[in-house]
């Protein structure tokens, strides 16, 4: 099974955590990435939200370049969050791949 979480808002980034730990739970070998952009590249400075990252190695997740230089937040990517080219480009590709997505 292959998911893609799409976060553009920070509001959005505790429902998009839970439901990846609801998912997780049920099917613990899940192929999951979270693709944040717009404000959503804001969740990543919040501390809530790196200890989730540094919980789960087997999800990946990605930052939008585009927003990251929109917020001025190209150098505060932390560690473990891949920066991609564009979210959307990013978003297409995933399900080209076979990726269901997800928009909490």
């Amino acid at each position: 099974m292959k998911v893609v979480f799409h976060v553009d808002e920070v509001e959005k980034w505790q429902e998009a955590t839970r439901n990846i730990q609801n998912l997780l739970n049920l099917v613990q070998d899940a192929e999951i990435v979270l693709v944040a952009n717009g404000s959503g590249v804001q969740s990543y400075q919040l501390e809530h939200a790196q200890k989730f990252i540094s919980k789960y190695p087997n999800v990946s997740f990605h930052a939008c370049k585009n927003a990251l230089k929109a917020f001025l937040m190209e150098n505060a990517v932390p560690e473990g969050v891949t920066v991609v080219s564009a979210g959307v480009l990013d978003l297409i590709q995933l399900q080209e791949a076979g990726f269901t997505y997800i928009k909490p």
